[in-house]
């Protein structure tokens, strides 16, 4: 049974100056994730930016849901893959935001096709990264047998 409201932590540790690395991690993993500015904004590179982190978010959740909905609904498959391609761009303000956010999403292995096209659609509309954030979303599914 789940109990609300869950709470979820994670730390991050940084140094002074944009070219230097940093370290993330999560409160249920000891891994830390190396994190640097992208070079898009004149950082170094070499570590996954936030960006990066907002853009894995959402194609997580997506995999995440549709793996739950799947297993309710005793549909197999072999893989699931999503692309995801995040726009960063500036608003009516003139602010940097994540403006759209593309998902490319292929299943394959499914014997069930209609099954598997009404759970990409229910997946579309209840993960819960995706129904948070204000980035305009749009989604391609591919079905494969």
């Amino acid at each position: 049974m789940m109990t609300y409201p869950m709470l979820f932590k994670v730390t991050a540790e940084a140094a002074s100056g944009i070219q230097t690395t940093w370290s993330t991690q999560s409160m249920h993993d000891s891994q830390k994730a190396v994190m640097a500015i992208p070079p898009e904004f004149s950082g170094p590179g070499g570590g996954f930016s936030p960006e990066d982190l907002y853009a894995m978010a959402l194609a997580n959740c997506f995999v995440a849901t549709f793996k739950v909905f799947a297993e309710k609904s005793r549909l197999s498959f072999s893989q699931i893959k999503v692309h995801t391609t995040l726009s960063v761009d500036r608003n009516e303000k003139g602010q940097p935001w994540m403006a759209k956010a593309g998902l490319n999403i292929e299943i394959s292995g499914v014997a069930q096709k209609e099954i598997a096209q009404r759970l990409l659609e229910k997946t579309s509309q209840g993960c819960m990264i995706l129904n948070s954030v204000l980035t305009e979303k749009s989604f391609e599914f591919k079905v494969l047998a």
